[in-house]
């Protein structure tokens, strides 16, 4: 009885911290969100090419993804009116590291456009993005791998 008193604690302390990261998450994507609606309605928006417009709703679209995956978690709890298991935990820990990919994506098309904006240079603005991709695909996803791989698990 005390082990399976044990394992539901380890399990609400999991859930819980999920929680908390996403709380931590949020607020960043929320004003992401907030900046890219707003650069719509600026005149310089109107200047540019359909494909970077294009862009920037495509970031936007992936960065409200994002919010969604980060949000989940907490509305699953609390739907589960604050009864934590197993399956919640991993789906919950799976939304908050996939929000990862669709903010990403995201970030990389808003640099496109930003640098699209600023040089007019395509190709440089294609660099920039790819850039920018490869580095939060290193940092939030091989980085996290090797180390998962290091300590065996």
């Amino acid at each position: 009885m005390e082990r399976a008193s044990l394992q539901f604690d380890k399990v609400d302390a999991d859930m819980r911290n999920i929680i908390e990261e996403a709380r931590v998450i949020l607020p960043g994507l929320q004003a992401l969100f907030g900046f890219q609606t707003v650069a719509v309605f600026s005149e310089r928006f109107e200047d540019l090419a359909s494909f970077a417009k294009a862009c920037h709703v495509g970031g936007l679209v992936l960065v409200i993804v994002a919010v969604a995956m980060v949000m989940t978690p907490a509305i699953y709890y609390r739907a589960c009116r604050g009864h934590a298991n197993a399956p919640m935990v991993r789906v919950s820990a799976t939304m908050i590291r996939g929000a990862l990919a669709p903010l990403a994506c995201g970030l990389a098309l808003d640099v496109f456009t930003v640098f699209h904006a600023v040089t007019e240079s395509l190709a440089t603005s294609i660099t920039v993005a790819l850039a920018v991709f490869a580095l939060l695909v290193g940092l939030w996803f091989v980085l996290p791998g090797r180390a998962r791989r290091r300590a065996g698990k």
